[in-house]
């Protein structure tokens, strides 16, 4: 009996064992298997003209109560930072002080944008194409990403992120990208929607930033397209954060009717940004790129894509780990965090247009374990790694924007790209 019970445990280490080499080799096989649908398409009907005037139709909107976008980490203080602006920090509750004996400064003034969020996909079901407009478990996971994400602009403004019949994660990843192509197209209808309803509650002369992050960025991209190029709209934009999804600066950018972010001072432009850690084997990169933040089918090789350092503002350049503000380190489950500062570097991979943030054996200690995609890619990371120098990015271009002070330090200089990991050991 004994023997028999130990061949048993043997079986299920060989299956483990076999299972882990198949995901190494296959993981893009494996993801398919696991989440694209074996359902047939559905087309859905078109949301009704007024949904979204509807306050169950948002996630966060003003007046919500229980708002995730409202969360604010704590500021955990570790590591050395060096601001420019000793005065502009002094007035920052978030920015860590650079006396360690100062008290805290009360919070900021909140900023006077309006913020529209479209959140990553956050449905991963097989059971169909898109969405229900409420699904607990997908509801779920989209509002830690409104309150792990949206909160880094929410001092910028008040956050309007919709509910939407995003496309299932499946949709990314399949094979067959015409139906894959209906299901995101049918996820944008709800997005245009919202924006509409959006852009109608808002005041004429009021400021307005756009943010996404993965399928919401795409969907960004198309709203940019479709509602902003070549309309007075596009004179109200502060910045535009198209985060975790590529946009090739050769067959993209001309379409969206901003140009890319080429300052921290800069308004009315885009930022954009997908991040991977090292060692990275650029076969593995290429692929966990493609599959899991997912090219829209059309050619790609040989552009060039725009990566914006979120700890510079400004692109195709490196920045040592004292230029980040805090880097959100999430607890498990993604309920809390705090901030650390002064740990995650980055630079530009000017070669395949990727943010790089050295080491993955330290990058590791700022995010839960088992969220980091094949590659050694930190895509669901991609804002939470420099919440904090996103925010103040966020706070900066508005004061441009609207002629004022800034409330926070100037961004950080850029460094030459450094042959050293850009991170910092855990303390």
């Amino acid at each position: 009996m004994a023997r028999k019970f130990l061949y048993f445990i043997a079986a299920i280490i060989l299956l483990i064992l076999a299972a882990g080499i198949v995901y190494q080799l296959f993981p893009g096989w494996v993801a398919r298997t696991a989440f694209v649908p074996s359902a047939e398409f559905q087309q859905q009907a078109a949301v009704e003209p007024n949904a979204y005037d509807d306050a169950k139709m948002w996630f966060a909107r003003p007046g919500m109560a229980n708002d995730p976008s409202a969360w604010r980490p704590a500021a955990a203080g570790a590591g050395a930072v060096s601001p420019d602006s000793a005065g502009a920090q002094s007035r920052d509750q978030l920015i860590p002080s650079a006396g360690a004996a100062e008290p805290a400064a009360p919070p900021i003034e909140k900023g006077n944008a309006a913020v529209f969020f479209v959140h990553p996909t956050s449905y991963y079901s097989r059971s169909s194409w898109n969405a229900p407009l409420e699904d607990r478990d997908s509801d779920h996971r989209a509002n830690l990403f409104v309150q792990g994400m949206a909160s880094a602009f929410a001092d910028a403004g008040e956050i309007w992120a919709p509910r939407y019949r995003q496309a299932t994660l499946g949709a990314f990843l399949a094979e067959d990208r015409v139906t894959a192509g209906k299901a995101i197209d049918a996820a944008y209808r709800d997005v245009e929607k919202a924006f509409d309803a959006f852009i109608a509650a808002q005041p004429a002369d009021k400021p307005i930033i756009l943010a996404g992050h993965s399928q919401g960025a795409l969907h960004l991209t198309t709203l940019l397209k479709n509602k902003v190029a070549g309309t007075p709209l596009a004179k109200r934009i502060v910045a535009a954060y198209v985060v975790g999804w590529p946009i090739s600066l050769d067959t993209d950018m001309a379409a969206l009717g901003l140009p890319a972010c080429q300052t921290p001072e800069e308004k009315g432009c885009i930022l954009s940004w997908a991040t991977f850690a090292d060692p990275a084997d650029p076969e593995m990169v290429t692929s966990a790129y493609d599959g899991t933040i997912g090219f829209d089918g059309r050619p790609r090789a040989g552009t060039r894509m725009l990566c914006t350092n979120p700890l510079t503002g400004t692109p195709d350049v490196a920045a040592a780990p004292d230029a980040n503000l805090g880097t959100l380190k999430p607890t498990e489950g993604f309920k809390s965090g705090a901030l650390i500062a002064g740990k995650i570097g980055a630079t530009c991979d000017d070669t395949r247009g990727l943010l790089m943030i050295g080491d993955a054996e330290v990058a590791k200690n700022y995010v839960v374990a088992g969220y980091v995609l094949p590659g050694n890619n930190y895509h669901v990371y991609d804002i939470t790694l420099f919440w904090a120098n996103v925010r103040a990015d966020a706070l900066r271009r508005l004061a441009v924007y609207e002629g004022k002070p800034s409330p926070v330090p100037p961004a950080a200089a850029p460094i030459p790209a450094p042959s050293a990991p850009l991170s910092s050991p855990a303390t």
